[in-house]
């Protein structure tokens, strides 16, 4: 399967390993590109993980509700990027992801919202397979970086820019 199946959202499905993304979007009438860096929380890639950190504006920490192991790491993940950061103040987002697995689930919904009230950031559930409240949370984590940067003002329109597609 190529990596465009994942992309466009067929029935089939790649589980990620490590990939980055890089996709232009108009959240609140404001161009924005994002840069995803999906490390699918792979351990061979913690001597790099500081530097993602200190690139990164906003996060999203992501377990799998069918998978405890995943969510009993979240809060060492926070950690560093406080750490990492110096700030307790990081735009960030915890997401329980694969929540079309309802026969599967090992961490309750309350759950989650309880880590995120610890951690003292925004919740939500979603579905990367069925593209449930996907976009969403990437757009929310957005919102949150323009609040922290600007006090979220709107900044003027920039005139459209061409877009190149390479395939």
């Amino acid at each position: 399967m190529s990596r465009k199946d994942k992309v466009v959202g067929l029935s089939t499905y790649d589980p990620t390993i490590e990939d980055s993304y890089r996709k232009q979007v108009v959240i609140d009438d404001q161009s924005c590109v994002l840069e995803v860096l999906d490390t699918a929380g792979q351990e061979e890639y913690t001597a790099l993980r500081d530097q993602w950190i200190r690139d990164g504006e906003g996060f999203l920490l992501v377990y799998s509700i069918a998978a405890r192991s995943t969510f009993d790491r979240i809060r060492r993940f926070r950690d560093q990027i406080v750490r990492v950061k110096d700030s307790e103040n990081v735009p960030l987002m915890l997401v329980g992801n694969k929540c079309d697995k309802l026969a599967d689930r090992e961490v309750t919904r309350d759950e989650g919202a309880l880590m995120a009230k610890s951690l003292r950031c925004e919740f939500t559930e979603t579905s990367a397979k069925t593209c449930v409240n996907v976009e969403r949370s990437f757009y929310n984590v957005v919102r949150m970086i323009r609040q922290a940067r600007d006090g979220g003002a709107p900044q003027p329109k920039q005139p459209k820019k061409k877009v190149c597609t390479i395939l």
